[in-house]
């Protein structure tokens, strides 16, 4: 039950993707271009997916569990670092770049895009890479 409900969510949030443009790069790259023609509907998509998620998080801060039954996933760490900033200059120079994050790249990659599969084989790589540097910064050094 728990993958059923998982699978329509994210067929929803994909549908919504594709629906408001936003798996589209030149959309993103558009709402990025403040000096030249500016395109604000991403802020309206933001907006939206705010005034939708927000009764939610209010909602569910009251519960224990989920309709499901089952438990809230623990909150990450608040805490401001550098691999917290550094993480985000990589997302924000790949976003800036490419017109995706990873999101919208998976569905602009199922939609057809070739310019997603780039970006998703790139974005693939980057996460190998973070393994096995967590792997490598969490394992002591052998002597």
């Amino acid at each position: 039950m728990f993958a059923f409900f998982g699978f329509i969510a994210g067929l929803l949030f994909g549908i919504g993707l594709l629906v408001s443009g936003m798996a589209n790069p030149a959309k993103v790259l558009g709402f990025l271009d403040l000096a030249g023609r500016w395109d604000p509907s991403l802020a309206l998509v933001m907006a939206g997916a705010i005034a939708v998620s927000a009764p939610a998080f209010a909602l569910a801060s009251r519960r224990n569990s989920t309709f499901l039954e089952m438990p809230f996933p623990q909150l990450p760490s608040r805490k401001i670092d550098l691999r917290l900033i550094l993480g985000s200059l990589v997302f924000g120079l790949g976003w800036g770049l490419a017109g995706f994050c990873p999101g919208p790249a998976l569905v602009a990659l199922g939609a057809g895009y070739a310019k997603a599969a780039v970006f998703v084989a790139a974005m693939l790589a980057g996460m190998l890479v973070f393994e096995l540097i967590e792997r490598a910064r969490v394992q002591p050094a052998e002597v």
